[in-house]
């Protein structure tokens, strides 16, 4: 859509305006301006992309004012919505107990291009994108230039199902700005459903896109939808995929949750109580795309691990794409590549060092699989912190860190605990734009390169066998501590379960002080008990 086109869609809007309004604006000055309200009693005012309001002129708004502008209006839909024929501008009608029209908001609606470059290798991947977000942030937006880029540039069959022309605009013609693709209209809203099958059943489309599904027969319909192999591109109530998790209505679009019930074994082998929650089945859409702001969108690009690691407590990291830079196919599916070898090498290498280690104690997929590893180089944000040590660390570790100024570059925020209060602007952006906070308690060498490892996920040889000689050294410590109170006149003492390298080490400690000691117990309960005497013969080391 050229200015020209852009210009003259305004020039519309301006020309069912009441006077006192279009004597106060002109189409130039409509360019950072989102909505047009005229509320019965008080002056008009123009609300702008930054948050600010102004008001217009002296003159409060009367009912002859409403009565002008929806007169050129056809009439409004079951949810209060209209719109100026050609154009993609909204119009909304506040009524009163009456049935009267007291208030409308004139949302301008405009074409921006280049908001999807920054996920157009998503977008030709032929996978099911969902996209959530409040309101105001483009979601819209975004599904018009998707139509008009796989209809025009990828030639696929698309049907836009367009509940009150939000996507295509008002008029029996869509609006060029979603290219060749199709618009089927939506009467009232409670009919989208019946209308997105019977896009599916009537007119064989390649793509489907629809604006705000927000309930739950809509969300069956979605699913059914997929389940024909179509691709599905939509728009749904929430701004995070964590939010829509636990939203009842339509979690079933992220696959559902369920509680499950594990036995003892299963608890025990993850660490989590006996009920947990689970995801029900495969996702409806295979990638979720979370939009922060007009500017930045965070990427899920596996939907069902995402929401096993959210259901278990895991922490994850989205990608996060800026509007402004350029991402492609081939530097992605390299990328995936990349991280698929990292992880083969890891496992190699835990194999080595751990041959006997229990495979109950892993999980069905590797952490690693989905948490960024130290591939890329990742941005620090301070808070309250010694940038000099955390320097050091970083270099004394040669870590593939360094650090940033700026909140909302940063991959990690490394914040004291003590000073926390006090950063919550910047702890509450963090946590908009969905980055991990990592928590110290003293500005000491130790805390940070500590807590700097966990925030990096490090995993490499050295760690995984100081993490199994810690079991160890804490066994043996056990182990001294229930021989000297049996040397100090205690009968017998039973430890607590090991596996059986371990076990086979605390007996040969117990041999040492010239006392006994048997294996007890079965599978992961078999454990060591220290007597006193040489009462019984048991093979020591089973």
């Amino acid at each position: 859509m050229n200015n020209l086109q852009l210009q003259n869609d305004l020039e519309k809007l301006l020309a069912i305006m009441p006077e006192k309004v279009t004597r106060n604006v002109s189409v130039e000055s409509l360019e950072d301006v989102i909505e047009i309200v005229l509320d019965i009693g008080r002056r008009p005012e123009v609300r702008k992309a930054d948050g600010s309001i102004m008001q217009l002129g002296d003159s409060t708004v009367t009912s002859e004012d409403i009565l002008h502008v929806t007169g050129f209006l056809q009439d409004f839909t079951k949810d209060n919505r209209s719109g100026i024929p050609g154009t993609l501008h909204r119009i909304s009608a506040i009524r009163n107990r009456q049935d009267k029209i007291v208030g409308l908001t004139c949302r301008i609606g405009r074409v921006v291009t280049g908001t999807i470059a920054c996920i157009k290798d998503f977008c030709t991947m032929g996978k099911s994108i969902l996209f959530l977000g409040r309101p105001g942030v483009g979601k819209t937006t975004k599904l018009r230039e998707i139509s008009r880029l796989v209809a025009d540039e990828l030639h696929k069959r698309v049907v836009v199902v367009d509940t009150s022309n939000e996507i295509a605009g008002d008029g029996d013609v869509p609006h060029a700005a979603i290219g060749s693709a199709r618009r089927m209209q939506v009467k009232q809203p409670e009919y989208q459903k019946d209308i997105m099958i019977e896009a599916v059943e009537n007119h064989t489309p390649e793509v489907i896109v629809v604006d705000e599904i927000g309930t739950e027969a809509e969300a069956q319909a979605a699913r059914t939808i997929a389940e024909r192999g179509v691709m599905l591109i939509a728009t749904a109530h929430g701004n995070s995929l964590e939010s829509l998790i636990k939203n009842p209505t339509l979690s079933d679009l992220v696959g559902g949750i369920q509680s499950v019930t594990l036995g003892d074994d299963e608890a025990k082998r993850r660490a989590s109580q006996k009920t947990v929650l689970e995801r029900e089945k495969q996702p409806t859409f295979d990638i979720v795309i979370e939009i922060i702001d007009r500017n930045t969108l965070a990427v899920y690009k596996n939907a069902a691990e995402a929401v096993d690691y959210i259901l278990r407590g895991w922490p994850i990291r989205p990608e996060i794409r800026k509007v402004d830079k350029e991402y492609n196919l081939e530097t992605t599916q390299k990328d995936e590549e990349n991280k698929t070898n990292i992880v083969q090498e890891i496992n190699n290498l835990e194999q080595k060092i751990l041959p006997q280690a229990e495979d109950s104690l892993k999980f069905s997929f590797s952490r690693k699989e989905y948490v960024e590893s130290v591939k890329p180089m990742k941005k620090i944000y301070l808070y309250a912190v010694s940038r000099s040590i955390v320097e050091k660390v970083i270099e004394r570790l040669d870590l593939n860190a360094e650090l940033t100024r700026n909140v909302e570059d940063a991959d990690i925020v490394l914040a004291h605990k003590n000073f926390a209060k006090g950063g919550a602007k910047v702890l509450n952006t963090a946590n908009t734009y969905r980055i991990q906070i990592f928590y110290i308690k003293t500005n000491s060498m130790a805390q940070i390169q500590k807590v700097l490892k966990e925030a990096l996920d490090i995993q490499d040889a050295s760690e995984v066998l100081h993490g199994y000689y810690d079991d160890v050294e804490r066994a043996l410590d056990e182990a001294k501590i229930a021989i000297n109170k049996i040397l100090a006149g205690a009968q017998h003492i039973e430890l607590n379960p090991q596996n059986q390298q371990i076990r086979k080490l605390q007996h040969e400690l117990v041999e040492q002080h010239n006392l006994e000691s048997r294996s007890v117990g079965e599978g992961e309960n078999r454990h060591l008990r220290i007597v006193g005497g040489k009462d019984f013969g048991d093979d020591k080391a089973s």
